[in-house]
């Protein structure tokens, strides 16, 4: 299949909101491609490419400057050769190495081939395919049950080797799917809520736990054998040991336990996010050593417990976990999960957790079993630029940069503003257009992907935090930043400042 179909295809599923229709731009897609090439496709479609990590970043890719193919040649399946060449690129020279190989990837793509290369080796691509539309364009494309298909992919945790099997293997092959220990499912996520008492109101009598500001673990154990794996089933087994050590303690012989872990201060406090996922991309350090909360078990012996209702799994995970076991509370009474959300942040964690205690283990699905409560934070931030949208957003200003205010100087110039990151998230269409017609006013000049603004736009933006970053001047960045409204009523001098979002740091 040539590449430039998949650019035709995601060019048509960004320019609807129809879901159906984005269902059938891809189902046509997935049909006509020849099924060796599938898995690369499904990981160029959800722009997470099979390969992994490829040590390939937005400096490096910026950084190619090559003309261009006049014609589409490159095929999805040279593409996928070409990834695994960069992939595999490591020791000394591996930089130029990489650099030489996008280089020639770039030269045999055409400008839009290589516009969609990009944003998907960024995680960008932002055409709407996201898990859920695929899935339902892999039951279509192959005539399979979307449960079925769904199920699959949840326990295989592979989107790609699912459409694979969907498509070439039997209607039996597909069903007999199934939990298998080292093999890491989907996680479970959850909806939100504003309040305990809102959640309650959703899920009914249910476990109310701490939600902690730590990283999502999955662990797997056969016999003395242990995996660890991260939220995106990323193998980090030998990057824990102490979690391998607690868990090889535990008295069962099999299990898959679902969990978190971080790193506690001195205090016993929580280190700040930043710090624990260091531990996933480091050397192991035993300065700084990461505690595991265990909070549900999907298996254990030889007995799968995913379709089990969460007090069976619960039951079960009491009785081998012990001090390992995420803090909580069965309950249908507000007053007690309004109390235990206290405790959790008066313990410095995000908020709480709340399951319907009735409710099966449903791997890779956002439904509203499972209901988090966080505090929501709110500060008036500047805008100092916006980039050039992408997909259904191509020709609008879109994704922004933001600024805090340094009124000392303490990062930069007294008075002046510090970038402390970008958002795309909570832009209506509307918003969308305002910014494209209103930003040009404001412009004081412009880079290939942007326009640089005068710092004078004052918008309101929802964080659930900030983490320490090396990427900006003040050392911090934000994190899960959405726009909740612009604030003419405002001015850039009355925004926030760095000093006031840095005080959110803990440790």
């Amino acid at each position: 299949m040539l590449l430039a179909e998949l650019v035709d295809t995601t060019e048509d599923v960004a320019a609807t909101s129809s879901r159906l229709a984005k269902i059938d731009a891809l189902a046509r897609l997935l049909e006509r491609a020849d099924p060796s090439e599938l898995p690369a496709l499904i990981g160029l479609l959800l722009a997470s490419p099979r390969q992994g990590r490829l040590g390939v970043g937005w400096r490096g890719l910026s950084a190619v400057d090559v003309a261009h193919a006049e014609e589409a040649a490159l095929t999805v399946a040279e593409v996928d050769l070409a990834l695994d060449a960069i992939a595999a690129a490591a020791g000394a020279g591996s930089t130029a190495l990489r650099a030489s190989l996008l280089a020639d990837l770039a030269a045999r793509s055409t400008a839009r081939e290589w516009d969609l290369l990009m944003r998907a080796l960024l995680g960008e691509l932002r055409t709407g395919a996201l898990g859920g539309v695929l899935l339902d364009a892999i039951a279509r494309a192959s005539d399979r049950p979307v449960a079925t298909v769904r199920r699959a992919a949840m326990l295989s945790g592979d989107l790609g080797e699912t459409a694979l099997l969907a498509l070439t293997g039997t209607a039996e092959q597909l069903e007999s799917v199934g939990l298998r220990v080292g093999r890491p499912v989907l996680p479970m996520l959850a909806a939100t809520a504003a309040t305990p008492t809102a959640a309650l109101e959703i899920t009914g009598e249910a476990s109310v736990e701490y939600k902690l500001d730590g990283a999502r673990i999955q662990v797997h154990r056969h016999g003395d054998q242990v995996g660890v794996y991260t939220r995106s089933l990323a193998d980090i087994t030998h990057r824990v040991p102490e979690i391998v050590e607690i868990v090889r303690a535990l008295p069962a012989r099999d299990l898959i336990l679902d969990g978190e872990t971080l790193a506690l201060d001195e205090d016993g406090g929580p280190r700040p996010f930043q710090q624990t996922m260091s531990r996933f991309g480091a050397e192991v350090s035993r300065d700084l050593a990461l505690r595991p909360w265990f909070f549900d078990l999907l298996h254990i012996d030889g007995r799968d417990l995913i379709d089990e209702p969460l007090a069976t799994r619960l039951a079960e995970l009491d009785r081998i976990a012990g001090e390992w076991r995420m803090p909580g509370v069965v309950t249908s009474d507000p007053g007690a999960a309004e109390q235990l959300s206290r405790d959790a942040l008066a313990a410095g964690h995000e908020g709480v957790l709340v399951k319907a205690i009735d409710s099966t283990y449903t791997a890779g699905r956002r439904g509203k079993s499972w209901v988090k409560v966080k505090p929501v934070l709110t500060y008036d931030l500047v805008v100092l630029a916006a980039e050039w949208g992408s997909g259904r957003r191509r020709g609008m200003l879109s994704n922004l940069h933001l600024g805090a205010r340094d009124p000392d100087g303490e990062f930069g110039d007294a008075g002046g503003f510090v970038m402390v990151g970008k958002t795309f998230k909570g832009l209506t269409d509307d918003l969308l257009r305002w910014q494209t017609e209103t930003f040009p006013s404001y412009e004081t000049g412009r880079s290939p992907h942007a326009v640089l603004l005068r710092p004078e736009l004052v918008v309101e933006i929802a964080i659930d935090g900030v983490q320490r970053s090396p990427r900006y001047p003040g050392g911090i960045a934000l994190r899960f930043a959405r726009v909740k409204t612009y604030r003419p009523d405002k001015t850039a001098a009355e925004a926030d400042t760095i000093q006031s979002l840095r005080a959110l740091l803990r440790g």
